[in-house]
């Protein structure tokens, strides 16, 4: 292993924050992306449904 403890392991030979504050941002940054989408699903779900509902209405 590259590291001694499980504290190297973390402290990332003194560069730590930055390397973890890096993973932190870029995970926030994709859960929030995967959020958006989600949402963004639903709404083109609700558009379609409304949609359809109309179409069915001037049938």
């Amino acid at each position: 292993m590259a590291f001694e403890s499980f504290a190297d392991f973390i402290a990332m030979g003194k560069h730590g924050f930055f390397v973890w504050t890096a993973y932190g941002i870029s995970a926030v940054l994709v859960t929030a992306s995967m959020v958006q989408a989600l949402r963004g699903q639903g709404k083109v779900r609700e558009t379609l449904a409304r949609q359809q509902r109309r179409a069915e209405v001037d049938e």
